[in-house]
C-alpha cells in the first residue's frame, strides 16, 4: 500500500509504502509500483496506531457488557492498533493458559494487537503470589484492577518477586478500607505506599489513572529521585471536573485537572489510556463504575489539550503512541520509521463531531461525552499494513 499526501504532526508533507507488515519508505512523492493499492490522505494526519495500557473487554464472564470482536471494533474505531487488557474477568485471568487464550482469540479476529496482563494475587485473593513465580517470559506486566492488595506485607512480596523476573506492577491505587469515607485519601495513601515499594525494590511499576494532585506530584518527585515508575492518566480525569457521573476513581476537582495537564507538560505523565469500562445500562443504573472511551479518547485528548490548552501535537501523539510503546516494551511500534510496524492512525484535525453514544461499536453504551462536539477525529486506521476501520 502507498500512502500519498498525508503529513505528520509536526505538519511536514509525507508519502509512505507499507509492505509485509512494516513501514516499508518514507518520502515524498513516492511513485506507485504496478498493482500496488494507493491511499489519498488529502492532507490529512498521520499518526502512528494509538496504543491503550489500560483496557477493559469483559471476556470471559462478563460478554454482555463487551467482548473482544466488539472491543477490538471500538480500538480500532478509535485509531488503536494495540491494547493491554485488565484481568477482573470471571474467571480472573491469573495464569499463562488464560493470558494465552485471550490473546489468541483476539489476534483471531485481527483488527487490534492485545497484551493481557495477569493478577498480582491469584484469583484477586489478595494473598497468593505463587503464580507470579512460574509465569511465561511473555507475560511481564501484573495488576490487580479494582482489588488493590491491602497488605502491605503482601505488596512487598509482591514487588521482591516482580524485581527478581523483571515484571511491571501496574498499580490501581485505592486504599479499600479508606475509599468508602475519602476516595481522595484512599488513593494518594496507596500512591505513596507502592511508590515506596517501588524505590526499595528497584521494580518497575506504573501508576494507573492518577487522578489527584498529591498523587501526580508524589510520582513527579519520586521520577526526580530517579524510581523506575511511569503513570497513565485518562481523557476523562482530564476533560470532566466536579462531575458526579460515576467513575473510578471519582471525577476529581478543577484544581486537579490543572495539576495533571501540568503533569502533562512537565513530563510527569508518561502516557494518556483510556481505562476503556463498558457496562450494561441496568450496570450502570444500578451504580457500576466505568465508562466506554476508546472511540473517544483522541478527539476528547486533542480539543482539551491541544485546542484548548496549546499542547503541540507531537507530545499527544507521543502520550497516545510512543510513550505506550515504550512502556509495554514494543520496539517497532509507536513511531513512523522505515522498518517500523505498519500501524497507523489517519486524523481529520479540522473535523468536528458530536458523539453519539448509541453510533459507537461497543457494545456498551455509557458514555458520557453523549451529545458532546468535540474536534478531531479518527477516519482510517491500519494495522499490520491492513485497513482495519474506515469512516
Amino acid at each position: 500500500m502507498l500512502i500519498q499526501n498525508a503529513r505528520l504532526s509536526d505538519g511536514s508533507a509525507v508519502d509512505l509504502r507499507l509492505a509485509g507488515g512494516k513501514i516499508a519508505a518514507i518520502g515524498l512523492s513516492l511513485a506507485p509500483e504496478s498493482g500496488e493499492e494507493v491511499l489519498n490522505a488529502a492532507g490529512r494526519t498521520l499518526l502512528p496506531g494509538f496504543i491503550d495500557l489500560h483496557c477493559h473487554w469483559r471476556t470471559p464472564g462478563f460478554e454482555y457488557k463487551e467482548d473482544i470482536a466488539t472491543g477490538s471494533a471500538a480500538a480500532a474505531a478509535g485509531g488503536y492498533t494495540f491494547v493491554n487488557l485488565m484481568p477482573n474477568t470471571k474467571p480472573v485471568c491469573s495464569s499463562g493458559e488464560q493470558a494465552h487464550a485471550i490473546m489468541a482469540q483476539a489476534e483471531q479476529i485481527g483488527l487490534v494487537g492485545v497484551n493481557q496482563t495477569v493478577s498480582i494475587t491469584e484469583n484477586f485473593d489478595g494473598k497468593t503470589l505463587d503464580h507470579l513465580k512460574t509465569l511465561p517470559e511473555d507475560l511481564r506486566f501484573v495488576t490487580e484492577d479494582g482489588n488493590g492488595v491491602q497488605s502491605a506485607n503482601v505488596m512487598a512480596k509482591a514487588f521482591a518477586i516482580c524485581s527478581q523476573r523483571g515484571i511491571t506492577i501496574m498499580s490501581h491505587a485505592e486504599d479499600r478500607e479508606v475509599s468508602p469515607w475519602d476516595y481522595r485519601l484512599a488513593e494518594n495513601l496507596e500512591t505513596v505506599r507502592n511508590l515506596h515499594l517501588c524505590e526499595y525494590y528497584g521494580t518497575r511499576l506504573h501508576m494507573c489513572h492518577v487522578s489527584t494532585r498529591e498523587a501526580i506530584e508524589a510520582i513527579a518527585a519520586a521520577k526526580s529521585r530517579g524510581v523506575p515508575v511511569t503513570c497513565e492518566v485518562t481523557p476523562h480525569h482530564l476533560w470532566f471536573a466536579d462531575s458526579d457521573y460515576r467513575v473510578n476513581p471519582p471525577i476529581r476537582t478543577a484544581d486537579d485537572v490543572a495539576a495533571l495537564i501540568e503533569g502533562i507538560r512537565t513530563g510527569a505523565v508518561d502516557a494518556i489510556a483510556t481505562d476503556h469500562a463498558p457496562h450494561s445500562d441496568e450496570d450502570k443504573e444500578k451504580g457500576a463504575a466505568g465508562m466506554v472511551g476508546l472511540e473517544t479518547a483522541f478527539a476528547a485528548c486533542y480539543t482539551k489539550l491541544c485546542k484548548e490548552q496549546g499542547l503541540e501535537l507531537y507530545l499527544l501523539e507521543a502520550l497516545m503512541s510512543r510513550f505506550p510503546a515504550a512502556i509495554l516494551g514494543l520496539d517497532n511500534k509507536g513511531r513512523i520509521a522505515v522498518g517500523a510496524d505498519a500501524d497507523l492512525t489517519l486524523v481529520d484535525l479540522d473535523a468536528a463531531w458530536t458523539v453519539d453514544k448509541d453510533k459507537l461499536h461497543s457494545k456498551s453504551h455509557n458514555c458520557p461525552y453523549h451529545g458532546q462536539t468535540l474536534a478531531g477525529r479518527v477516519v482510517l486506521t491500519i494495522r499490520d499494513g491492513r485497513i482495519t476501520y474506515k469512516a
